[in-house]
């Protein structure tokens, strides 16, 4: 009798190498799909920081172009005006050179900057997140400003603290003042019992 080579060695070696090469392949197309993967997530990253940029260097553009209105409302020549006018040319070049550039070179700037001149860089954060608060509040809608002073008022237009002395300086005729007295101001109570 002669063996045909499949042994239960042979047999062991095919499944064996079978085995590698389904995991090679596998791990072959994980590989591929995580690089897929990994290429996608950083092209979006990349493309929503570069709307991000745009968006910030338009609105620099807009502050830049709001302080050269109130520069040209102020009288020529006085040092607010060019105080103004100053700070919204360099705005309107911090502008360009945002929209200029590649992130990776503005964090790379910001960074130098922040190494060289830290006083400076932690008073320009204070002043831009002044500024972004103060544009934020002025910018809200005016149906919410209208909310907020419907609910102060109360059903009769009176705001709320209207409603709270209207009890008390209501009175009997007995507590008016007479005539020749002095009269004495309306006790308010401030909801706590004595």
């Amino acid at each position: 009798m002669t063996t045909t080579g499949n042994t239960p060695k042979s047999q062991g070696d095919t499944l064996k190498h079978d085995a590698k090469n389904a995991a090679a392949s596998t791990s072959e197309d994980l590989k591929s799909g995580a690089k897929n993967m990994a290429d996608t997530v950083s092209s979006e990253a990349s493309s929503y920081a570069n709307q991000a940029k745009q968006s910030a260097a338009d609105e620099v553009k807009d502050v830049a172009s709001a302080l050269r209105t109130a520069a040209d409302e102020l009288r020529s020549g006085s040092p607010q005006e060019r105080t103004f006018s100053q700070i919204a040319d360099g705005l309107a070049d911090a502008s360009d050179a945002v929209r200029g550039k590649d992130l990776s070179e503005i964090v790379n700037d910001v960074n130098g900057f922040a190494k060289r001149n830290p006083l400076m860089f932690l008073g320009s954060a204070a002043l831009v997140g002044f500024a972004a608060t103060r544009f934020a509040k002025a910018s809200s809608t005016p149906e919410r400003t209208q909310t907020r002073m419907d609910t102060n008022l109360g059903s009769t237009g009176r705001s709320a603290a209207m409603d709270r002395t209207a009890p008390t300086t209501a009175r009997s005729p007995a507590a008016s003042p007479v005539a020749g007295s002095t009269p004495t101001a309306p006790r308010v109570e401030t909801g706590g019992r004595s």
